[in-house]
């Protein structure tokens, strides 16, 4: 009988700590509100003990979710259960996911606690995580580190005391499928009334084997795989959802297990999720990335053309990647833009399409034909939130060999606002001319970049920069077939998410 095997997301927490990475909560709920749409089992919202920003995110994505399960993160201490279990309290289906550290190293030189005591902090933490909520979930920090006999007595004590999931993590990406393999091989003959609990496994990608490791894990019995889009995560990240999910799909027979992931979704939950976070899918990753299912090689391009099983063993349309045609034009009315976006996936609502028609006709007036990678970018870059500062106008003067001059105009609370600057260039005449007007409140640009995200010469360029004040750094995102407005409503963006967060 094939195993159901739980995709439990941490994009939200995991994920996110990845430096640069971080997410406003109206992004994190489009996010958790994608990963529901495909089918996620469990969303783990965020880390609430680490701050009221973190807090509130976690609060109203429990109360958004109504499909998946929604956890929260704590260390085994009283304070951070109370947190987890007061930001989940109104989801459908909560779960507290608690963690203790088991490996010698961590023992000894970060909780500075012997072994025992850290068994009794396991069951103190899950007891009194408990009486909040039935389903908690315990994960053994650094597991794939620690001494399997103890581990064995660290997940005793959990069940004991009422965990219904024990997660062993690679905390430190340190091992090799064999030995994944084998230790969760050990634990299901070791550890007492296993059988009545969901065993799930986490690895991080420091060697470049998180999702082989997974897998190594599920093949051995695990029936939960902790995973992110992308495989974002702190260091070199975590196991990436989409390949463990295509893994598990394409080599179904082979594992004898399937999840409930709706893989249509997978290509634009990674675009969405690398849109909020100002970053591009390198072109060689798996699944999502832009070579994925492209084939140069003559005798690889022929093979396909006769028989695509000769080189291609998944199908683009089972990601939900469509065939990039031109379908609408300046013409097009809500209708005909409300089929295509339907045809493609996407659920939106009323409003949601007549700021789409908006767009379009925007957009139409600068191109002829608008295609379904514009229409996806139209989507994505949309703005998540109301801002202070809006573009009104600007005027750019630039020659080689010449000091650049902007003229720009701003609107602030119905107040109109006009400043010239001089630069090095056009992108940094515009962006002295912001800074004066807004304060300097941006005190650094940490990265600047452009890339097409559509076809033909009058593609819509996509501008994402990286912008920082004080311990505060914020992604913003600019959209235009100019290359130059479009780095001057990004930097606008991230000035305008940088006021938020104060």
């Amino acid at each position: 009988m094939e195993k159901h095997i739980r995709i439990f997301d941490t994009t939200l927490r995991d994920g996110e700590q990845a430096p640069q990475c971080s997410m406003n909560t109206e992004e994190k709920i489009e996010i958790a509100k994608q990963l529901e749409l495909m089918g996620v089992d469990c969303i783990e919202a965020g880390f609430p003990i680490s701050s009221e920003g973190a807090f509130a995110a976690v609060e109203k994505i429990a109360k958004t979710i109504k499909e998946s399960q929604v956890a929260a993160l704590c260390r085994a201490v009283e304070k951070d259960i109370d947190a987890a279990w007061y930001s989940i309290k109104d989801a459908v289906s909560p779960r507290i996911h608690t963690f203790l550290a088991t490996s010698p190293i961590h023992m000894e030189h970060k909780l500075k606690m012997s072994p025992d005591k850290v068994l009794m902090n396991i069951d103190y933490a899950v007891r009194y995580a408990k009486k909040y909520c039935s389903d908690v979930e315990f994960s053994a920090e650094d597991a794939m580190r620690s001494e399997k006999e103890f581990l064995v007595k660290a997940f005793n004590t959990a069940i004991k005391a009422g965990a219904t999931v024990i997660n062993v993590p690679d905390t430190v990406g340190y091992v090799v499928p064999e030995e994944m393999n084998e230790t969760i091989r050990y634990l299901f003959n070791n550890v007492d009334r296993i059988e009545d609990v969901i065993v799930s496994v986490h690895c991080h990608n420091d060697l470049g084997m998180a999702v082989a490791n997974s897998l190594a894990g599920v093949k051995a019995g695990a029936l939960q795989v902790e995973c992110t889009i992308n495989g974002l995560g702190e260091r070199a990240g975590n196991a990436a959802l989409e390949e463990i999910v295509m893994a598990l799909r394409t080599r179904r027979a082979l594992f004898g297990a399937y999840t409930n992931i709706d893989t249509k979704q997978i290509s634009r939950t990674s675009k969405l999720v690398y849109n909020i976070i100002g970053q591009t899918a390198p072109i060689n990753k798996p699944i999502v990335g832009a070579n994925a299912f492209a084939h140069e090689s003559g005798i690889h391009q022929h093979g396909v053309l006769s028989a695509r099983e000769t080189y291609e063993i998944m199908k683009a349309e089972d990601l939900g990647i469509m065939e990039n045609k031109l379908v609408i034009g300046r013409h097009s009315g809500k209708h005909a833009i409300a089929d295509r976006l339907m045809n493609m996936g996407y659920d939106f609502n009323a409003d949601e399409l007549a700021h789409y028609y908006d767009k379009v006709k925007e957009l139409s007036d600068k191109k002829k034909n608008i295609t379904d990678s514009d229409l996806e970018a139209i989507i994505n870059n949309k703005e998540r939130f109301v801002g202070t500062y809006k573009l009104e106008h600007f005027d750019i003067h630039t020659a080689k060999n010449s000091t650049s001059a902007c003229i720009i105009k701003l609107s602030k609370e119905n107040n109109i606002i006009e400043g010239v600057s001089l630069g090095d260039g056009p992108i940094n005449a515009a962006y002295n001319a912001i800074n004066n007007l807004t304060g300097n409140i941006c005190e650094k640009l940490i990265n600047y970049s452009i890339h097409s995200v559509s076809d033909g010469n009058d593609a819509l360029g996509e501008v994402t920069v990286k912008l920082q004040s004080k311990d505060v750094i914020v992604t913003g995102r600019g959209l235009s077939t100019n290359i130059i407005e479009s780095s001057i409503m990004a930097y606008i963006n991230g000035i305008n998410k940088i006021l938020e967060t104060r």
